[in-house]
């Protein structure tokens, strides 16, 4: 099966967050099952700047954006060593410092770069005779392409074969313009309505991919049915009600290449389920490197690393802060995010340097250095699509603290103390009562060494890779192609 995977964001080339990791990850693992698969990406400022090889392919492709015609040009890269990935380039757009916007905002022109992004796709497709049997869009910034398949391409025989599965990695980021905006597609406005692409008098990018696509999925199947309610839904629940029939769930698989501590690069000691003393030697590098004192290394080490804001539960983390700060823990906090949250990991830095460890910042480094020394990783997330972290918690025998909500529900079991079994604590209403209480539930088992133990050692022979993962979308992906259109 040929297949076009296309994403504004793609690792190791350019990232913000997970979409990035699992559309560098994905490509690989289908192409192990058979598929002749390609990725489509910007060629944005940090491409050119992470020192990757690229081959011009193509120069000069015109594309009209409203009344103007914009050229653009193609590169050429390979992910991985093992797939070709097309990098659009039109520096006006996508040379930049950042992807979508700065801290002031999203950029101005966002619907003009992705309505060109799309064309440019379908373009370049025909130019190099690259016939895809299925394209796999990734959130709002792809959404228009299974609009203009179904109209705009809609008699073109090149494309008469072509099927769309739509991933939605998070619905509350949704792509939506002003009307006027609708001018720049090309569209015709007949499909400005509330069954096409309107949404609450703007154009959406995301229900357009929602509308047009043959199967859509989202990252767990958890958050398939919980995008179904007004509590989840972002305004966009009726037309998912709609499509259920079509919405399917599967979890993000993991790159153990990357995160796996027998081979880790970036741990002082590697380890694995059968010989965990390095894991008590990662401990104490990750206290000695964030300036804590080495009595910490007696005590339960709780981390997290996450974006700061109120979806990932920090709003509970705020509220809990002195009561955790007053158990005999240590705690230790890498993430960028909201001002408010800036201003009170500050505040706990300075209050409690003996046992909080927080550095505001992103550093890969010190990522897998906190999910190798901790022995707790907490994740009280408000909402989560799929979740990454508690996949790398289990592997390195850190065990996950999470909320029952999208993927961290489908994969995390709730421990019982007297059967043994599940893979971490987990607890189901959002309120600061719930979430310290299992806390302290995850203390108290951790105090009795053997079957702490136990815990560590099963959430370590868990398999969450990649390879899973793909069959279920070469599932879909032949779901999609089966459907009339």
């Amino acid at each position: 099966m040929k297949v076009l995977l296309v994403s504004s964001e793609v690792a190791p080339f350019s990232k913000t967050g997970g979409l990035a990791d699992v559309s560098g990850s994905l490509p690989g693992a289908l192409k192990n099952l058979g598929c002749d698969v390609r990725v489509a990406t910007p060629l944005y400022k940090m491409v050119r700047e992470s020192g990757c090889t690229l081959k011009r392919l193509l120069q000069d492709l015109k594309v009209k954006i409203g009344k103007r015609v914009i050229k653009g040009d193609v590169s050429v890269s390979v992910l991985n060593g093992v797939v070709d990935t097309y990098l659009i380039e039109q520096d006006k757009y996508y040379h930049r410092d950042y992807l979508y916007g700065t801290s002031k905002g999203d950029y101005s022109d966002n619907a003009a770069r992705f309505i060109f992004f799309s064309l440019m796709v379908l373009k370049l497709c025909k130019e190099i005779g690259f016939q895809p049997h299925l394209i796999h869009c990734n959130d709002w910034q792809t959404g228009l392409i299974p609009a203009y398949l179904r109209t705009v391409y809609r008699d073109d025989p090149f494309y008469a074969r072509t099927a769309v599965l739509f991933t939605i990695h998070n619905l509350a980021y949704q792509g939506n313009f002003p009307r006027e905006k609708l001018a720049l597609t090309g569209l015709s406005p007949e499909l400005f309505t509330p069954e096409g692409i309107e949404f609450w008098g703007k154009l959406s990018f995301l229900k357009a991919g929602i509308v047009y696509s043959e199967v859509i999925n989202t990252v767990s199947q958890a958050y398939s049915r919980e995008i179904q309610t007004p509590e989840y839904g972002c305004g966009m629940e009726g037309i998912l009600t709609y499509r259920k029939d079509d919405l399917f769930g599967i979890i993000n698989g993991v790159d153990y290449e990357a995160w796996d501590p027998e081979k880790d690069a970036f741990i002082v000691a590697n380890y694995s389920k059968d010989k965990l003393s390095g894991k008590s030697k990662c401990k104490a590098d990750l206290i000695s490197q964030l300036g804590l004192p080495k009595s910490l290394n007696n005590l339960p080490l709780l981390g997290m690393i996450s974006r700061l804001a109120d979806q990932k539960g920090f709003d509970l983390i705020a509220e809990i802060m002195e009561d955790l700060m007053n158990l005999s823990v240590g705690f230790v906090l890498l993430g960028t995010g909201e001002q408010k949250y800036h201003n009170l990991f500050d505040h706990i830095a300075q209050k409690y340097p003996k046992k909080a460890g927080i550095r505001l910042c992103y550093d890969n480094a010190l990522a897998h250095k906190i999910e190798a020394g901790c022995d707790m990783f907490l994740m009280p997330s408000k909402y989560d699509p799929c979740g990454l972290n508690q996949f790398y918690s289990l592997k390195y025998g850190t065990i996950p603290v999470v909320r029952a909500t999208g993927g961290l529900d489908d994969t995390i079991k709730d421990y019982n103390p007297a059967t043994g079994e599940g893979n971490g604590f987990k607890f189901t209403n959002y309120t600061v009562h719930e979430f310290l209480s299992k806390i302290k539930e995850a203390l108290e088992v951790y105090e009795n060494k053997d079957a702490w133990l136990r815990l560590v050692r099963k959430g370590m022979e868990l398999d969450f890779s990649w390879e899973n993962s793909a069959k279920h979308y070469l599932e879909l992906y032949q779901r999609a192609r089966s459907k009339p259109r």
